[in-house]
């Protein structure tokens, strides 16, 4: 005798495995950690900092007066 499946279930079931696996697809192309984006944060920071320190001039638009 055949098996009795509960459609409500199945489907139900069937739907959970692809929301599974689109998060987990999402934890790929979207997941880093508050650490990891904090830290390239402050290193983009400190790059600009330190190229702002070696400008030879203090005109804001970058162009000279002469």
């Amino acid at each position: 005798m055949a098996e009795i499946v509960n459609l409500r279930r199945a489907r139900k079931a069937r739907d959970r495995a692809t929301a599974e696996a689109q998060a987990a697809q999402n934890r790929i192309d979207f997941g880093r950690t508050k650490a990891e984006r904090t830290l390239t944060e402050a290193e983009k920071t400190l790059a600009k900092r330190r190229l702002e320190g070696h400008r030879l001039t203090d005109d804001p638009d970058g162009k000279d007066k002469a």
